[in-house]
């Protein structure tokens, strides 16, 4: 395993002692860890103070961070940096002002929206995707000003391209895949990552079941698409979020494919490839990455150091960048 920094682009574990101590024994320093997906304003609040009391409960494994040097510095005292995500804007609910309130708690990454078209754009399963409205221009440009890293891994494509012709500032795919590794809804195609690399954004290589073709799919498949992805996007714009899920048992993906807009079913979680079964099958991920031909300086930017190029920049409010302005 690289000595380098490694940070995973999305993990929406159920977090305690055991799955933190999973993420450091796999020798991940930093995670994006989702806290909100269909939740509310007040509900997203509880979920970041439930964060605040595992933090204080555990200072020995995690630290909530809010910048690249943070993670830096989380790592070398050996606990794990946690940036606060959400995977939807329904946080936000229909305030633009709450986007500054949640950065203030710590959020620094927010995906637009999750599945099912909102009151920002379409999702990736949306059959008619009707584009960034005008709502999540407002939305885009807030998370701009204050410094927050606009994701859109599970946006449809039209919105994806509006939101990243609208972003003053580089923006993200955290945990997905090339379309032509896995013909799914939820893959993306050429045009939206090559748009997302054009503006200084970076893809994150997702390890999720049904965006790797399922179980069967072997780790050198994978490997393979990942430094093809190199070729195509360049080395500076190819991540990993693995999507890691741990902890939970079927009620949680029930909530996760359901939400609240429709009757819930008996769902399933799939299952995992057994070479990545969690976050601490990262060290045999990266070997076998470099085994396949990845040259060690290109998988030190991989599995981690471009996420922080990102976040020097992004998480930056627009008002420090020079040039910039809305």
């Amino acid at each position: 395993m690289t000595k380098n920094l490694v940070f995973d682009g999305l993990q929406i574990s159920n977090w305690d002692r055991n799955t933190l101590e999973e993420v450091r024994r796999g020798g991940v320093h930093g995670i994006n860890a989702t806290c909100a997906v269909w939740e509310g304003t007040l509900e997203t609040i509880r979920n970041i103070g439930d964060w605040l009391v595992l933090q204080n409960d555990s200072p020995d494994l995690a630290r909530l961070v809010t910048s690249a040097s943070e993670i830096r510095e989380a790592a070398a005292d050996g606990v794990v940096g946690v940036v606060l995500g959400f995977q939807n804007t329904s946080p936000f609910e229909q305030d633009y002002s709450t986007v500054e309130i949640f950065h203030k708690l710590g959020v620094r990454i927010a995906q637009l929206t999750y599945n099912i078209q909102n009151y920002v754009g379409g999702s990736c399963y949306d059959p008619d995707d009707s584009g960034l409205t005008r709502f999540g221009g407002r939305i885009v440009e807030e998370m701009n000003r204050v410094g927050m890293l606009v994701d859109l891994s599970h946006v449809g494509n039209r919105t994806s391209l509006d939101a990243i012709h609208h972003s003053i500032k580089p923006v993200s795919i955290t945990h997905a895949n090339p379309l032509w590794f896995s013909d799914t809804p939820r893959n993306k195609p050429d045009e939206v990552m090559q748009a997302v690399v054009d503006r200084g954004g970076v893809v994150g290589a997702c390890l999720y079941p049904n965006v790797i073709g399922g179980a069967e799919t072997t780790r050198e498949a994978f490997c393979d698409m990942v430094i093809r992805l190199v070729d195509q996007l360049g080395p500076d714009h190819v991540a990993i979020g693995s999507d890691s899920a741990r902890n939970w048992d079927s009620s949680y993906v029930t909530f996760l494919r359901d939400g609240r807009w429709k009757p819930k079913q008996n769902v399933q979680w799939p299952e995992w490839s057994a070479w990545f079964q969690s976050p601490e099958d990262f060290p045999a991920l990266a070997n076998a990455l470099s085994d396949r031909g990845l040259p060690d300086e290109v998988l030190t930017k991989v599995l981690g150091e471009n996420w922080m190029t990102l976040f020097e920049t992004v998480f930056e409010p627009a008002s420090k960048l020079e040039g910039v302005g809305l």
